[in-house]
């Protein structure tokens, strides 16, 4: 795709897609719960899509209709063994918190996806899940395919994570479901809590104390009605778009406003970003707001510690925001991003060095000297959605054509991506 940048202006009114995370955990736990679980604003990408086909190959009545999604339950145990080989695609969210579902089952199961997936690692839930008692084998110990076994013992545990992980955390508490005895998680810091506030939502007996988690699995998931906020990190590239690039104004509306997910916006403010948050209100014990983003000059921050997990996703977007600010912005603690679709602070460094920044790789993060000229280049996708739409936004800050190699994955996370961006702009001007 060839992208024309410079004298780029975002204006005008969007509203934000379903949030990914949310609407994953939505299928999952409406599959185990008892009773119809009815969802709004599920976000069909291609990852969700693969979340809704594994539990109808287990035997849950899924339907869709007029995008209202209706999931009834089978309740813990009713899940059937697939006929087939569980497909994940890309999505490693769907891989790691159904490896705890399927831990708790009465059959075996092998769950694998694509290349990119068939390269991260799992060792980082097999370890805790084993420690429950769960049967799980996996390529050289740590990668998929995942061969689960059924287990005829699992017990709660008490488990400290070396690395804030909600991925990691959300297997252990759907595991902790099927297991005898209480289950307790201890965080560094606190990471995404959308599976805490759900499994409330739905009915189970869970406790949060500062960051530890306790459940007691006594009480079962009993069906409701979700309605899914807006999702955050898609909307990130908007918002930063607006921020950068000169005279844009625009409004997003019905954004997810989980306090472990607006690190984002927390680290724009320090950065000097004009943001207006309004219309609060609170959905299925998740909080959702509309924003007003307009055109700022950002200055250089240093970006570590607790924030990191409730921005780990946006950290592409945030260094393209970052290459336009004055001074220097630095990121430590960020080593989870080499196990995401790609190693992101290799792919965010080599594209923005092509862009003429002045950007240096770390082991854990990204030193970036911001600079007011963007240079059009030839970019590279990495096969990652947030790195191409990162990117994108960064080819309008620059001024000449550039090129990024693959747009495919965007698909994975947010299929409607040009669609909204042409509510902004004539996109089609610039491909």
């Amino acid at each position: 795709m060839n992208i024309r940048g410079g004298n780029i202006t975002l204006k005008g009114e969007i509203i934000a897609p379903g949030d990914k995370s949310i609407s994953h955990r939505a299928i999952m736990l409406g599959a185990i719960s008892e009773g119809e679980t009815i969802i709004h604003n599920f976000l069909f990408s291609e990852d969700c899509i693969n979340t809704i086909n594994i539990f109808e190959d287990m035997g849950v009545n899924i339907k869709i209709d007029n995008k209202i999604i209706k999931v009834k339950g089978v309740g813990l145990n009713g899940l059937k063994k697939s006929a087939k080989k569980l497909y994940v695609g890309n999505s490693g969210t769907t891989i790691r918190l159904v490896s705890g579902i399927l831990s708790g089952q009465k059959f075996s199961t092998e769950i694998l996806g694509d290349s990119s997936i068939n390269r991260r690692p799992m060792k980082r839930i097999i370890e805790p899940l084993s420690m429950m008692g769960a049967n799980i084998k996996s390529k050289d110990g740590n990668y998929p395919p995942l061969k689960i076994l059924s287990s005829n013992k699992l017990n709660g545990i008490k488990y400290k994570q070396n690395i804030a992980s909600a991925q990691v955390k959300s297997s252990i508490m759907f595991l902790s479901l099927y297991a005898k005895g209480i289950t307790k998680i201890i965080e560094p810091y606190k990471s995404r809590d959308h599976t805490e506030r759900m499994m409330k939502y739905f009915g189970v007996d869970i406790v949060q104390k500062n960051n530890t988690i306790i459940i007691n699995p006594k009480i079962k998931p009993l069906a409701k009605e979700v309605i899914v906020p807006g999702d955050i990190s898609s909307i990130s590239f908007f918002i930063v778009g607006a921020l950068i690039l000169k005279d844009s104004h625009i409004t997003i509306r019905n954004v997810g406003y989980n306090i472990t997910r607006r690190g984002i916006i927390d680290v724009l403010n320090t950065m000097g970003a004009n943001i207006k948050i309004f219309n609060c209100r609170n959905k299925n014990n998740e909080e959702i707001v509309d924003m007003e983003v307009k055109y700022s000059r950002l200055n250089g921050v240093e970006i570590k510690g607790e924030v990191i997990p409730r921005l780990i996703d946006e950290i592409p977007i945030i260094a393209v925001a970052a290459s336009c600010a004055e001074g220097k912005t630095v990121i430590k603690n960020a080593s989870e991003l080499k196990v995401k679709e790609s190693n992101r602070i290799f792919s965010t460094v080599q594209n923005l060095s092509s862009m003429g920044i002045n950007i240096e790789e770390t082991d854990d993060g990204m030193i970036i000297n911001g600079s007011n000229k963007i240079l059009a280049a030839s970019l590279k996708s990495y096969g990652d959605h947030r790195i191409v739409m990162s990117m994108i936004i960064a080819a309008f800050k620059a001024k000449g054509t550039s090129n990024i190699d693959d747009i495919n994955s965007i698909e994975t996370s947010y299929p409607d991506f040009f669609k909204t961006l042409n509510k902004l702009i004539d996109f089609n001007e610039f491909k």
